[in-house]
């Protein structure tokens, strides 16, 4: 008899801890939550969405994306283990790039057919497609 008051004890000690457990893990308030990211709620001064591909263009006056209707540049090979890419927009006289390591585009200008467009020592010279240089060091090459 003393066996089995002792295992009901042990029961209902049991039970009733597992009942409290259970009531304060309900019982807990939600944390805070995220806030959420609207798509396409990320417009630019100028209205453009970057989340949809699109970035200001100064030459051309509109939002555009690069990787559609642009030449593609390469970083040179200098023995790095990745792959960068840069964008530059040709028009007549002008050209408009979009580099990975300028937060805002760069115009280059050329004075006639054939030659290089340049702006300070910004250089992008046509030859075998064509060459990005900064001074005398090439960093982007391209078709």
């Amino acid at each position: 008899m003393k066996k089995m008051f002792l295992f009901l004890i042990i029961a209902s000690a049991t039970f009733s801890c597992a009942k409290k457990v259970s009531q304060e893990s309900t019982n807990v308030t939600p944390k805070e939550s995220k806030k959420e990211t609207v798509a396409g709620g990320d417009s630019d001064s100028h209205g453009c969405k970057a989340s949809a591909g699109y970035t200001w263009s100064i030459l051309k006056n509109e939002c555009v994306r690069i990787f559609e209707n642009s030449t593609r540049l390469n970083h040179a090979e200098d023995g790095k283990t990745y792959s960068t890419a840069s964008y530059v927009i040709f028009d007549g006289h002008k050209a408009e790039l979009f580099l990975d390591t300028q937060k805002e585009s760069i115009i280059l200008e050329r004075k006639s057919e054939g030659d290089s467009w340049i702006n300070g020592d910004w250089q992008l010279i046509p030859w075998k497609g064509y060459v990005l240089k900064k001074g005398e060091k090439i960093l982007y090459t391209g078709q």
